[in-house]
């Protein structure tokens, strides 16, 4: 058995879905477009120079879904995933996916983005596996409170993340005849130097140099 991992955003997306979260929450007039933007390029940048606080990001990204009940947020999910999530998933992002699962692959997907936008996402590509960051919930009202719950599947916590899922079903990383992780962003190096075969899928400029060098393989799947 191999074991196949998929960065979210930017990777089997061509896009990022917590960008267009945020545009989707912008267009109901639920948050502040100007605040908003003006906030996501300031993270964004610190992103791409891998310099992000993934805890203030997470207190910003997290608040709008505090404001309002877990059926409202649902309802609005659905919208947004007709509106801005199934039109950038690519058909070679999908028939990838499906290469995997056909093989009888374990997948999942290891995102930062939180559990609550991607969860429906990973489950329309067929993925039954999501390492994603978790929204703590207050257990009396069964809301968002507004704060990650644990560690953020971010950077190297992702490869404790994954750690500890793999260890929940009784495996480690020596299970696997071969281990894949798909990413688009530097900030995963360190997820991809741990598993056997990674691949740079359209990758930023850092991750680039970087797999050109390692002599990893870069794929496109736009």
């Amino acid at each position: 058995m191999n074991l196949a991992l998929f960065d979210l955003d930017n990777t089997l997306l061509a896009g990022d879905s917590d960008f267009e979260w945020a545009q989707f929450l912008i267009s109901k007039g639920v948050v502040d477009r100007e605040l908003q933007e003006a906030k996501n390029i300031q993270f964004y940048e610190q992103y791409k120079a891998g310099t992000l606080d993934i805890y203030e990001f997470l207190i910003f990204q997290l608040a709008p879904l505090t404001r309002h009940s877990r059926s409202e947020l649902d309802a609005w999910h659905r919208e947004y995933m007709d509106r801005h999530i199934r039109p950038i998933m690519t058909a070679q992002a999908k028939a990838l996916v499906a290469q995997h699962l056909a093989a009888g692959d374990l997948c999942a997907i290891v995102t930062a983005t939180n559990s609550f936008v991607t969860g429906p996402i990973a489950r329309e590509f067929g993925i039954p596996h999501l390492i994603g960051t978790v929204p703590a919930v207050d257990t009396e009202l069964g809301a968002f409170s507004g704060g990650p719950r644990g560690t953020p599947s971010f950077q190297a916590g992702k490869i404790t993340r994954v750690d500890s899922w793999l260890e929940s079903l009784g495996l480690w990383w020596g299970s696997f005849d071969n281990s894949f992780f798909y990413s688009d962003s530097h900030n995963d190096l360190p997820l991809m130097q741990k598993v056997k075969t990674p691949v740079a899928v359209d990758p930023d400029d850092k991750l680039r140099a970087h797999a050109g060098e390692m002599g990893w393989k870069i794929i496109t799947l736009r």
